[in-house]
């Protein structure tokens, strides 16, 4: 019996729940889910006047290479403790002598056939000056005279020609002793003591030690930030000539230098579409300390160190400067409008930097640039913005 009844009364009881909770239902109140707004850092768009750099890279070289020779001949008698490779020697500072005896003896003959030309000539000048007042008063014959004239012109062009042998005489024998045509570093030495050196024959390589070059390439749009004048030829002007900062690591520490872009060669390389600039520093002068030893006041630019050019550029007007990661889409940035709302807006860059990018049209002082480096960004989305200085 219980086997029956507990059965249909626990079936009956379940039904008589079920029917009161279908005719008392629990109603719920809809509501809108709770969107929370993406936190982004905005910047202000500012127009500016912006200076521009032109970067590049090159090796320091000599701005004046003199292969020095000798114009006489002749074994070396003395060389120059300075005469050595990377030693630095001033201008008319003597760097080799070679025997001079023979140019001694040739100018001594030349004095003595000058002294006789002299001699030959004043002598010819008398006797024309005496015939010529013997003709006056006809007591010398035409022919007397034609021939005293004829002699003194013989002898002036023989006095002449002995001058020209007694200069000549005196220039071999001072030329015997060779000296530095400017201030300069030796690079190589290429005579010793003793050799014979012929007429011609080069003693020495001579780097100019008062200014150096450093010849970088420029891109061909580079160009285009510079504040030169394309169609000049030769070096620009003084007031033309950018300024240029270099940079270069030397003896393990940073140094810096100032020089000027003087000049653009006028080839293009064909394999790297660049063109050749050349900078010309000028080097600190050196002098002697009180124990005669030359020094300079400070470090001169070394040739064959690399270093790095900033070239000063142009100064461009009504330009916004933004962080160059605020570019999306190769042309594209976000705008976040009055409402907290963004948006992607085209622009136009005027020159990606490095670290920034110019931009010349496409936006408007006082608008905000999104700057944070979202990901998924959706067309009109809601953000809450934080304003930072750049």
């Amino acid at each position: 019996m219980k086997r029956v009844v507990m059965p249909i009364g626990i079936l009956l009881g379940c039904i008589l729940i079920a029917g009161f909770l279908i005719r008392t239902p629990t109603t719920v109140q809809e509501t809108a889910p709770e969107l929370i707004p993406v936190s982004v850092r905005v910047a202000e768009v500012e127009l500016e006047s912006v200076q521009l750099v032109v970067e590049s890279q090159g090796k320091v070289q000599a701005a004046r290479i003199a292969n020095l020779s000798s114009a006489v001949a002749g074994p070396v008698a003395w060389i120059s403790p300075a005469m050595q490779a990377g030693a630095y020697v001033l201008e008319g500072e003597p760097l080799l002598r070679l025997d001079a005896s023979d140019y001694e003896t040739a100018k001594a003959r030349s004095r003595a056939s000058l002294q006789q030309a002299e001699a030959e000539a004043s002598h010819a000048a008398n006797d024309l000056e005496r015939l010529t007042s013997l003709a006056e008063q006809r007591l010398a014959s035409d022919s007397q005279l034609q021939d005293a004239r004829r002699t003194a012109a013989v002898n002036a062009a023989r006095l002449t020609d002995a001058q020209a042998s007694y200069k000549q005489a005196e220039l071999d024998l001072e030329r015997t002793e060779i000296k530095a045509p400017f201030n300069a570093i030796v690079e190589t030495r290429e005579v010793e003591l003793g050799q014979y050196v012929s007429r011609a024959q080069s003693v020495a390589v001579l780097y100019g030690a008062d200014e150096v070059e450093v010849r970088v390439p420029l891109a061909i749009r580079q160009l285009g930030y510079l504040d030169i004048s394309l169609s000049a030829r030769g070096e620009f002007s003084q007031t033309q000539a950018p300024e240029v900062t270099l940079k270069g690591l030397y003896g393990g520490e940073e140094h810096i230098w100032k020089g000027i872009l003087v000049r653009t060669e006028a080839t293009i390389d064909a394999s790297s579409n660049t063109v050749q600039t050349i900078i010309r520093v000028q080097q600190p002068v050196a002098t002697h300390n009180k124990h005669g030893v030359l020094e300079n006041t400070s470090i001169p630019l070394p040739i064959g160190l690399f270093v790095q050019a900033e070239i000063t550029g142009k100064r461009v007007d009504n330009i916004i400067a933004l962080p160059r990661s605020v570019v999306r889409n190769n042309n594209q940035v976000l705008v976040v409008d009055a409402e907290n709302k963004m948006y992607f807006r085209e622009i136009e860059i005027f020159r990606l930097e490095e670290d920034r990018v110019l931009i010349s049209g496409g936006l408007l002082a006082g608008e905000f640039i999104c700057t944070s480096p979202i990901q998924a960004v959706v067309n009109g989305m809601s953000v809450r913005a934080i304003v930072e200085l750049i």
